[in-house]
């Protein structure tokens, strides 16, 4: 559980994001609108800790990966999509007790990729710095293809 700083999500317009899947082993997660687009962030705790007592690489990348592909969702007009590629770079280490917040935004949109880049901050301060390519898919992954579909 999140260390009682006093800070609270819900007082500073963040909602809680229902889990899914994975996600639900690795958060809570929580959502605020911001312009045309979202920040997403992570009240960490020292269950996201590694043994050094500083938040997980892992988690990190965790972070961002869903913060970058909820964006490109939200660019494809929520067109399923999956990470082909993400480039993450630490910048600085985050502690258990503070809250993550993490922003991306769309590069470039091809057919049926998108090139995304995002950044979790803690204040003012940068803690990672990520950059990835996402595959748009044709159809939900698990759905049937429709009878005669070559793809």
């Amino acid at each position: 559980m999140p260390l009682d700083t006093g800070f609270n999500p819900e007082a500073e317009g963040w909602s809680r994001r229902s889990p899914v899947g994975f996600s639900g082993h690795t958060g809570p997660f929580w959502m605020r609108p911001e312009g045309d687009g979202w920040a997403y962030g992570i009240h960490a705790g020292p269950q996201h800790a590694n043994g050094h007592g500083i938040i997980h690489g892992g988690m990190l990348v965790t972070l961002l990966d869903n913060a970058l592909g909820l964006t490109v969702w939200n660019a494809t007009g929520q067109r399923p999509a999956v990470t082909m590629q993400l480039n993450t770079h630490f910048l600085a280490a985050a502690q258990p007790g503070e809250f993550l917040e993490a922003r991306g935004e769309v590069l470039r949109m091809a057919k049926s990729v998108v090139f995304v880049r995002g950044l979790i901050t803690v204040g003012e301060r940068r803690i990672a710095a990520a950059d990835g390519v996402w595959k748009v898919l044709a159809q939900k992954p698990g759905t049937p293809k429709p009878e005669g579909d070559p793809a």
